[in-house]
């Protein structure tokens, strides 16, 4: 949407900053929460544990750190006996595929316990809160209610088909429940788990460089360059600096497709994105696949640069750069967590880091979605139903040529697109996505990517079992769907796309 709207100049209204803004922040908060415990918690509980655990001593620790209502003895037996049915079944479902029993796992088995419950309870949790995107967005994923120059949500206090008081009512529950989840049980499982695994604040670091765009509008004609402007703001960080927030300029920033499977006329420049080519250039191995060639081309990402940095875009990149920016509940967070863990800003740099500030993120989103459907339900009642700029909607008004640049912050990162439109056509369109920036290969000048760089000198127990790997690997919360491509070994045509005038 920013893309076009940048290109033809689009402001859009109040109304739509905010819903876009609620979607965005709850498309966080469960998303987050989902990559917790459900894509990298089993990297750190072992579920075999969990079934040596005394479920009373399982009450008091839970009970110990938060006053979450499902935290009796015999809620954890209940949980237990659940456990022990699936692995009697021979249908363990989730569990079913990890290193279980590996020396790299640590936890108590209490706390292994706790937190499969905890698991199992995320389940539940996230399919009710992201209900909030069926009532702004008419379902999830792939919202429907997005328009170039608005949304398409209906606002009409007199209409049920719309939003109203009661959606908005119904909106400042599901909230309420997303903040209380947040606040007690991710949280306190987070600053639980993590002392046993402390040695992970100085593994995993990576690049030291961060990049952010910045993101969620807090008014209407923003500068994206001011931080207050945004809730978070943008701007990159450097060689772990953190005394001061550098600007972020995007003209700086090339892709590279050296060891990538694309073309360039040049492979040893860099293109920038809105002169960006994607061209197909496959030069990897033929079945059965064994072995890349990463001297050579080895990767469907490209490599994309800031001023021929490599960068790491994420949770970590935009709490670092909120903290150093000055963010209020920002810097409260991050330095209560840190606090609690004893650890110095400088822990933040490692796998540790990006897990503890993508659960800072989760707080401080969870904290504002209440505000921002406030203000909404304010808004309206004065009087402006406005939700779509349409003045310059049709293809007619356009200008002969327009050029465009979209940014947003991704719950994994920085996410860019630019469009090139001509004679009311899209002549050319780039998306740079914020795994591939993570997940780059090494670009014309050698440098790696983030995780790459971040595996570098990581201990590994046992090579068949890398547990390790995936701590650090996950801990950006790769999208490697990104990444897969379609491939006809033989070049045979799978499918065509047909643009129609």
């Amino acid at each position: 949407m920013r893309a076009v709207e940048d290109a033809l100049g689009i402001k859009i209204p109040t109304n739509a900053r905010l819903i876009r803004n609620i979607i965005e922040a709850i498309q966080y908060v469960q998303d987050h929460v989902v990559h917790f415990y459900h894509l990298h918690a089993l990297d750190w509980v072992d579920i075999t544990k969990a079934l040596e655990a005394d479920p009373e001593a399982t009450s008091q620790l839970a009970q110990s750190i938060s006053d979450w209502p499902k935290s009796s003895a015999d809620y954890f037996k209940a949980m237990q006996d659940k456990i022990k049915n699936y692995v009697a079944s021979g249908q363990l479902g989730p569990f079913g595929n990890a290193y279980w029993g590996h020396p790299a796992y640590k936890l108590p088995a209490e706390a292994n316990l706790m937190a499969v419950a905890h698991y199992l309870e995320a389940l539940d949790w996230q399919r009710e809160v992201i209900r909030a995107h069926a009532i702004l967005g008419a379902k999830n994923p792939h919202l429907q209610t997005y328009l170039v120059g608005g949304m398409a949500t209906p606002i009409d206090p007199n209409s049920q088909a719309a939003i109203n008081a009661d959606k908005i009512a119904q909106l400042l529950s599901l909230f309420a429940k997303a903040k209380e989840f947040v606040e007690k049980v991710y949280l306190p499982d987070v600053l639980a788990v993590a002392p046993f695994y402390l040695e992970w604040a100085g593994l995993g670091e990576g690049l030291g460089n961060f990049l952010a765009y910045g993101d969620l509008p807090l008014i209407d004609d923003f500068d994206p360059n001011n931080p207050s402007h945004l809730f978070f703001p943008r701007g990159i960080i450097l060689n772990r600096d953190l005394s001061q927030v550098l600007p972020l300029d995007p003209q700086k920033i090339n892709e590279y497709v050296t060891h990538s499977w694309f073309s360039y006329a040049d492979e040893s420049a860099g293109l920038h994105p809105s002169a960006g080519e994607t061209t197909p250039n496959y030069t990897g191995p033929k079945p059965p696949y064994e072995f890349l060639d990463t001297e050579g081309k080895y990767s469907w990402l490209k490599s994309p640069r800031y001023d021929g940095k490599s960068m790491e875009v994420g949770p970590l990149a935009r709490m670092l750069i909120a903290y150093v920016s000055g963010h209020e509940r920002v810097k409260y967070w991050v330095d209560a967590v840190l606090q609690k863990l004893n650890a110095p800003a400088s822990a933040l740099f490692s796998t540790l880091g990006r897990v503890a500030a993508r659960c800072v993120e989760t707080i401080v989103l969870a904290e504002q979605l209440e505000p921002w459907t406030r203000e909404l339900a304010a808004n309206i009642a004065t009087g402006d139903l406005r939700i779509h700029e349409g003045s310059r909607w049709y293809p007619e008004t356009w200008p002969a040529e327009a050029m465009g640049w979209g940014w947003s912050e991704a719950p994994r990162g920085a996410l860019g697109h630019w469009i090139h439109i001509k004679d009311r056509k899209i002549a050319n369109y780039q998306a740079i996505v914020p795994s591939t920036w993570n997940g780059s290969p090494r670009d014309a000048n050698g440098l790696p990517g983030a995780y790459e760089a971040a595996l570098v000198g990581t201990p590994v127990a046992d090579p068949n079992q890398p547990v390790e790997i995936l701590r650090t690997v996950h801990s950006f919360d790769p999208c490697m769907a990104c990444a897969v491509h379609v491939l006809d070994a033989e070049g045979k045509e799978i499918t065509k796309v047909i643009v129609m005038d």
